[in-house]
């Protein structure tokens, strides 16, 4: 047999078949069941829809029921695609995004939403070590004209807009 008959018959190298082909999509996956378990656990003692009402467990059990076919599908996609393996783990990520949050939960009434969204944006922009502040200043800007209109205008919500000191007319204090 000639060496390049011989190549088409033998099965192609390749590495150690494994179950899971992309273990970043698999446990991700895994981790949205996880939470999505945890939300219909934790909003078990809410009552749930009556006839057509829809009740205060409702919404929670709804959207942890997407989150958990998500989840599957997203496991799903990792057991059956290849993709790259798990990175090591970053804390700079984790550690801008909480604190982001916790700035936007203890700024927000005292600074008014405009201010407490914006600085909230910035700090999540500085999870990443490749972040460019210009785009995210500009991306910053529209989040937060989107999330006042949103709050304040379409849904009427007794959200301070600006910090009590100021006077402006799009600033309005509740």
């Amino acid at each position: 047999m000639s060496e390049g008959a011989k190549s088409t018959l033998e099965a192609p190298k390749s590495r150690a078949p494994l179950f899971i082909r992309n273990w970043q999509d698999f446990i991700g996956g895994l981790a949205l069941v996880a939470l999505a378990l945890f939300a219909l656990w934790a909003s078990d003692d809410l009552s749930s829809m009556r006839g057509f009402a829809f009740g205060p467990g409702t919404a929670p059990r709804l959207f942890a029921v997407l989150l958990g076919i998500s989840g599957v599908v997203v496991a799903t996609i990792g057991i059956f695609t290849d993709g790259p393996g798990i990175e090591r783990f970053q804390i700079r990520g984790l550690f801008f995004v909480i604190s982001a949050i916790l700035f936007f939960a203890a700024a927000v009434r005292p600074l008014g939403l405009i201010i407490a969204s914006f600085m909230s944006i910035l700090i999540c922009a500085a999870a990443a070590a490749d972040v460019r502040w210009r785009e995210s200043v500009i991306w910053a800007i529209i989040l937060t004209a989107f999330c006042s209109f949103l709050f304040s205008y379409a849904l009427s919500l007794p959200l301070q807009l600006c910090p009590r000191t100021f006077s402006l007319p799009l600033c309005p204090g509740f």
